[in-house]
């Protein structure tokens, strides 16, 4: 078992109160979890700037299925980099939009490039990469 070190933190009152309000609605049972998740996220965010690391992630887009040629080419793209693609999620919303979700694994800068393409892809309506980490460094 890993060694745990106790450090104290200062800060102003006001921005105390505040942060145990995120806790409460976070439903964080304490300070220290709460301290720990918010440097794990800053960890995360820095390993993904550097974009070297291997990463996972999803790229979520909706776009409507009837727009010419759109769903051939958004297969095209991930076939193309069928080595980064884990799983895939089709959702029918309605009779015309539909909702995918990918997860991809790779090196974080080829899944930023897999996720613009894809979210670029004209006939895309909304698109998002949200990006996690293998956790490998972060326990």
């Amino acid at each position: 078992m890993e060694e745990i070190a106790r450090f104290g933190v200062s800060m102003d009152s006001k921005l105390l109160k505040q942060f145990d309000r995120y806790i409460t609605e976070k439903g964080y049972e304490n300070r220290s979890e709460a301290i720990r998740d918010l440097i794990r996220n800053n960890l995360v965010d820095m390993e993904w700037k550097v974009g070297t690391s291997e990463s996972v992630g999803t790229i979520t887009i909706i776009y409507n299925h009837h727009k010419r040629e759109l769903t051939d080419t958004l297969t095209s793209i991930q076939h193309k980099y069928h080595t980064s693609m884990i799983s895939t999620m089709h959702v029918h919303l309605d009779s015309h939009n539909c909702l995918e979700v990918m997860v991809v694994k790779g090196k974080a800068r080829e899944i930023t490039d897999i996720a613009n393409r894809l979210i670029g892809t004209k006939g895309v309506i909304h698109g998002k990469l949200t990006t996690t980490t293998l956790g490998k460094d972060l326990r």
